[in-house]
């Protein structure tokens, strides 16, 4: 499994392409080729997924039941711009215009490590998320998520 850490600033050159970051390439396996997918984020970003990353989501999302309509609003809306996408020789990749825009960026950007996957955000963008955020929210934040981590984690030993 790809597991990436780091946060890393690039630019996006006026063909659309950024070099993806030397920081994240180390952390690809062999295996894992220079294909990816590149997709809206559940927030106004990017999110890149190495194509090792991508296939198993991909899987699970083809199973789902096509005669209910939130599985098909939900694959509308995930799948919608979904793009494969090949590192050239150069190790940069190119965003679609519609996904470009869609993030809303023009050229400084910052990708970050979201586990599996790399977010892509317009710098600004980026800065701005963190400062509308106090630590005291964070901390918050993290008790309630990490709370139901654990009670979750527990209920799947426990066989409830």
């Amino acid at each position: 499994m790809i597991e990436f850490l780091g946060e890393y600033e690039a630019t996006v050159d006026s063909k659309g392409r950024f070099l993806l970051p030397a920081g994240f390439k180390k952390q690809l396996p062999e295996e894992a080729g220079t294909q990816f997918v590149i997709n809206r984020g559940f927030e106004k970003c990017l999110t890149l997924y190495p194509m090792q990353s991508w296939k198993p989501i991909f899987s699970e999302i083809s199973k789902l039941n096509d005669f209910d309509p939130k599985v098909r609003e939900f694959r509308r809306h995930f799948l919608n711009g979904a793009t494969q996408l090949e590192m050239d020789t150069a190790g940069r990749l190119l965003v679609p215009p519609n996904l470009k825009e869609y993030a809303g960026f023009d050229k400084d950007i910052v990708l970050v490590a979201a586990i599996n996957k790399i977010e892509i955000w317009d710098k600004v963008k980026y800065q701005q998320l963190f400062e509308s955020f106090s630590p005291e929210a964070f901390s918050h934040l993290a008790e309630q998520v990490m709370t139901v981590a654990k009670k979750e984690s527990a209920e799947t030993k426990t066989g409830n």
